[in-house]
């Protein structure tokens, strides 16, 4: 334990023209503060639940009830970005047994309204982009309206050897 503290150091700046025993009290005073504080900070964050993606282990640690849903893999990373704008908890499970394999996505009950909001949003988007024509055919449809140029010159170019 001594070797543990003397390894320790703290580095105080002060601008001052004199340093007096009554200056390091101020300092060491301000700095015990400061400790203190940031330890308050650390318990109340620790006690906080985790926000966002968790373990279902987590999830079920919060006890207020797990729902789940099942979505496919092509939708997860568009799930997430909902789910996270939402400010909803959740698990992902992956289920081997179908195939192709589905997800569980487990989250509290009481969430169930942010999450049903999540889910038209991303559905009303969804239906947007299968609604909106790609490029490629908005670009096919312009090259067919465009006038066909004929080439009828025919330029020729001739090097001539020199030796």
């Amino acid at each position: 334990m001594q070797e543990e503290v003397t390894q320790k150091t703290v580095t105080f700046c002060i601008r001052t023209t004199k340093v007096t025993a009554d200056l390091l009290k101020k300092v060491l005073a301000a700095y015990l503060r400061h400790q203190k504080q940031k330890s308050v900070e650390k318990k109340a964050k620790k006690n906080q639940p985790k926000q966002g993606k968790v373990t279902v282990k987590e999830l079920a640690k919060q006890n207020a009830g797990m729902v789940n849903i099942e979505i496919t893999n092509k939708n997860i990373k568009s799930f997430e970005r909902y789910a996270r704008k939402y400010g909803i908890n959740y698990a992902l499970k992956k289920d081997k047994s179908k195939d192709p394999p589905m997800y569980l996505v487990f989250f509290k009950g009481r969430d169930q309204d942010a999450l049903n909001a999540a889910f038209r949003e991303f559905s009303q988007k969804q239906i947007q982009k299968a609604n909106k024509p790609s490029i490629h055919k908005r670009l096919a449809t312009y090259r067919a309206m465009m006038p066909k140029k004929s080439k009828d010159k025919v330029k020729n170019r001739h090097q001539e050897q020199s030796r």
